[in-house]
C-alpha cells in the first residue's frame, strides 16, 4: 500500500516525472481574457481617414467651402480655414466651422517640422469636435 499511485503500478526503473499542466492552463486562460477584453479598445481609439481626390491640394487652390481647411503651421499654431489660431483655442474655434459645413469634413495638412504628437493631438480634437471625415492633404512637389 505504500507505493500506490492511484491504479498505476510502482515505477519498475526510477521515480515517474509528470509535467504539472495547470499552470499552462492557468496563464493561457489569463492571457486570452486580457486579449478579448482589450480588442475592442484598439477598435474604438482608432481613427479612419480617407485619402480623396479632393484631399490633394496644390498651392494656390482655393479650398471647398462645404469643408473645413486644417493647415497646421507649427507645434503651436493652426491655420484653420486660412485664419491662424492656436492649438490650445482649435477646440473652441472648429465646432462652430463644422456645424457650418455641408458634410463636415476636414481636410488636414502638415509642415514638415510639425512633431508627430502635435500632428496626432490636431486629428484628436478634430475627431472630438465633430468631424464626419477627416483627409490628409499632400502638398504636391514644386507646387506653390
Amino acid at each position: 500500500m505504500k507505493n500506490f499511485r492511484w491504479n498505476r503500478s510502482a515505477p519498475a526503473d526510477g521515480p515517474l516525472a509528470e509535467v504539472n499542466m495547470t499552470p499552462l492552463i492557468d496563464v493561457s486562460l489569463v492571457l486570452v481574457v486580457i486579449l478579448l477584453l482589450a480588442t475592442p479598445l484598439a477598435f474604438e481609439s482608432s481613427l479612419g481617414l480617407g485619402r480623396t481626390a479632393t484631399a490633394v491640394v496644390d498651392a494656390g487652390e482655393e479650398a471647398i467651402p462645404s469643408s473645413v481647411s486644417l493647415n497646421i503651421l507649427s507645434n503651436t499654431e493652426v491655420a484653420v480655414n486660412d485664419v491662424v489660431v492656436k492649438v490650445e483655442d482649435l477646440p473652441m474655434a472648429l465646432p462652430p466651422l463644422l456645424a457650418a459645413a455641408a458634410n463636415r469634413e476636414v481636410a488636414v495638412q502638415c509642415a514638415g517640422a510639425v512633431s508627430h504628437g502635435t500632428f496626432v493631438q490636431v486629428l484628436d480634437i478634430t475627431k472630438l469636435s465633430g468631424a464626419q471625415g477627416i483627409a490628409i492633404a499632400e502638398t504636391r512637389p514644386g507646387a506653390g
